[in-house]
């Protein structure tokens, strides 16, 4: 196999890269000046909840199937071979547990920040802690976003990957400030469009390079890269079949289920079941741009199986193995390398840009308005929303140097996901399946989750494990001249070997190596582990929250959504003492749909009394049963009795045949009325 050629761009490649980038800001530029302009936050934030089930879920398949993905898919396949693929079938799992158990109660209570809810279960402290951290993950995540395509662009075009940050970084930001999360979903639509395009021409034209993709099947064979039939269960190894698909699970799982930015673009849907229908098409559109990725993979090594590109000095980094492929093999087509080109930026910008509008809805309604300006008019947010999309954009730029640093692009997104999203997927968990836990175990719990992930993290970013790989060769590369024919032979003998070992002999193994040894794909799961355990320990220590004074509306019926067909005295014992109203779920079951218009008819009634947990006790009243009850309330002068708090909602007593009334906003005995912002 002769020495890689890389070729340069045509004019035509240009254009079809300079074009993708110019609908991508023109999207932006028609969605500021059309409808009401992106001047509430209702249409900035949430495109007034009018978006329709194809946009959403082409949206939430664009949001996290980025440049990582493309660039980092085959390289996985190059260097360690195919049992990754079973990262297909977590997604079979993931998509039912987030469309049936996280989305719906997010839906019935109309938030705008997922985090709300754990100001309505726990407490202002918890919804803070969960907003810091979800901005802390999303901009390290868009950083390694935006350095990827950017190695690309360097490997097909030669331009500094720092100029093409720079470049990317304005174009993205531009968008996504001014025509809000609508213009940010219509490019999403259009990129995942170009993702696929690019994806299909390498595949194709690949294969026909080689006469067939079976002949690079073949050639995978004998390189040991087939190798799917893992099922070590040991968590350690980086990748088997159960690390792969419950590992998997838990990792995507806190982007599907507890992540704004998949969150708040379900929300914009219409209604519930056309959310879950959006979620339910993306299960087979990730496992697609997987698959189609893999096999990238496999045709690139099926080309350099005897003339590693690494190896031989055409690349620096692995993570431009895809690039290379495409102007070594592919560049004789005018217009190829540029759709490439394009398909990788539009998964970047895709990403970015929904990272950008979320960060801006946390930071608005969860820090700015909680700690800087509580009465803020709704102009004010929209313009502070987009004041910060640029702020994060410009951030964003300023950490690409770090994500640099990092190493593969891929397992360090993945490993993102489990540090950061796992601890805060299991304080959701603790939140919405265990309705005993308090404030005091989530934020405990939250805590400890974090440090024990980044303890890990970092330990394996210093104490690196020694992996296999699988074996490489330099055999057949061209021989610039005689004379260094001695030297080429022995680097191809060092490429079959090296590579199986990473760490020095004479490091010094760490006490806690096994720790560090834990597959980043696992990372998630322990963090979820952590936290429900810290958490239900410290809420047994502090006074355990009463199921029954929980509203149900705050926690997920598990049992009923998953086996609603069964006796209702099991499932009554199921429901863990909450007084659950199965015929008021909102939930899309076998046996059940939505009341949409229950749901809009819905407040939030906070206890500003302290219950002996401390934590906030919360109550949902339903404004229609509150104007059957008019004359009953009005009698009551704006007050109710001492033993008729709302909260006290079981039976014929309290809540169930008294609603409060609100007098300026405040009920007696200390009961607050809040009116969440209907974005």
């Amino acid at each position: 196999m002769p020495q890689a050629q890389v070729n340069t761009f045509h004019v035509v490649d240009y254009i079809v890269f300079a074009g993708t980038l110019l609908v991508s800001a023109g999207i932006g530029v028609y969605s500021a000046f059309t409808g009401g302009h992106q001047k509430t936050t209702a249409e900035f934030l949430m495109a007034n909840r009018q978006m329709g089930a194809i946009p959403a879920s082409m949206s939430l398949l664009a949001s996290f199937m980025s440049a990582i993905t493309l660039l980092g898919t085959p390289k996985e396949m190059y260097v360690y071979g195919t049992e990754y693929l079973w990262l297909a079938f977590s997604y079979l799992l993931v998509i039912p547990v987030a469309a049936h158990l996280f989305l719906p109660i997010f839906f019935r209570l109309k938030v705008t920040s997922a985090y709300e809810y754990l100001e309505m279960r726990f407490n202002k402290a918890v919804r803070i802690a969960g907003s810091l951290t979800f901005s802390l993950q999303m901009i390290l995540y868009m950083a390694i976003v935006l350095y990827a395509p950017s190695l690309a662009l360097e490997q097909v075009t030669q331009l500094n990957k720092w100029i093409a940050v720079a470049s990317v970084g304005v174009v993205c930001i531009f968008y996504t400030s001014i025509g809000g999360i609508k213009a940010v979903m219509w490019t999403d639509t259009f990129q995942i469009c170009m993702m696929f395009a690019g994806l299909l021409a390498v595949l194709i034209q690949g294969s026909i390079e080689l006469g067939g993709f079976g002949n690079a099947w073949e050639k995978n064979i004998e390189g040991e890269r087939i190798n799917f039939l893992d099922f070590d269960p040991d968590p350690r190894e980086r990748h088997t079949v159960w690390t792969c698909v419950f590992g998997g699970f838990f990792t995507w799982l806190a982007v599907y289920g507890v992540n704004q930015a998949q969150v708040q673009r379900a929300l914009t849907v219409v209604d519930l079941k056309r959310a879950q229908i959006a979620y339910w098409v993306n299960g087979p559109g990730l496992g697609l741009i997987l698959i189609v990725s893999a096999m990238s993979g496999i045709l690139i090594y099926a080309h350099y199986f005897d003339c590693d590109p690494k190896t031989n000095g055409d690349i620096s980094d692995l993570d431009q193995l895809l690039p290379l492929f495409v102007m070594d093999k592919l560049a004789f087509l005018p217009g190829l390398p540029g759709l490439f080109t394009a398909c990788l930026f539009s998964g970047a910008l895709s990403t970015i840009s929904s990272g950008l509008n979320s960060l801006a809805t946390v930071f608005t309604l969860d820090l700015f308005e909680q700690f800087c300006c509580k009465n803020m008019s709704d102009k004010r947010a929209t313009i502070t929303s987009k004041i910060m999309s640029v702020v994060f954009g410009i951030l964003m730029m300023g950490l690409t140097y770090v994500a640099s640093l990092l190493g593969g692009v891929l397992q360090a997104a993945l490993a993102l996901f489990g540090m950061i999203g796992g601890p805060l997927l299991g304080v959701f968990t603790l939140g919405m399946f265990f309705p005993w836990a308090n404030w005091k175990g989530a934020l405990a719990g939250l805590i400890t989750g974090l440090v024990m992930t980044f303890w890990i993290g970092i330990g394996a970013q210093i104490y690196k494990p020694i992996l296999w790989t699988a074996p490489v060769s330099t055999a057949g590369c061209n021989v610039a001249n005689a004379t260094n024919l001695t030297t080429v032979m022995t680097t191809s003998l060092t490429g079959v070997t090296a590579t199986l070992s990473t760490t020095p002999a004479t490091t010094p193994e760490p006490m806690l190596g096994g720790l560090y040894n834990l597959s980043y794909l696992w990372y998630s799961g322990f963090a979820v582990l952590v936290v429900v355990v810290v958490g239900m320990l410290v809420s047994a220590v502090t006074g355990y929250t009463d199921p029954e004074k929980l509203d149900y509306r705050l926690i997920c019926p598990v049992f009923d959504e998953m086996f609603c067909c069964f006796p209702k005295s099991c499932l009554k014992t199921f429901r863990c003492g909450v007084d659950h109203h199965p015929e008021k779920f909102h939930y899309c079951c076998v046996c059940k749909d939505v009341d949409k218009d229950d749901i809009q008819d819905e407040e939030i009634v906070l206890e500003a009394t302290d219950h002996k947990d401390n934590s906030a006790a919360l109550s949902l009243t339903n404004l229609a049963f509150e104007k059957d009850e008019e004359a009953n309330l009005a009698t009551q002068n704006g007050h109710f009795k001492g033993g008729d708090h709302p909260q006290n909602h079981k039976g014929d007593e309290g809540g169930k045949n008294h609603n409060p009334a609100t007098q300026n906003g405040q009920l007696a005995n200390g009961v607050e009325l809040i009116h969440i912002k209907q974005f």
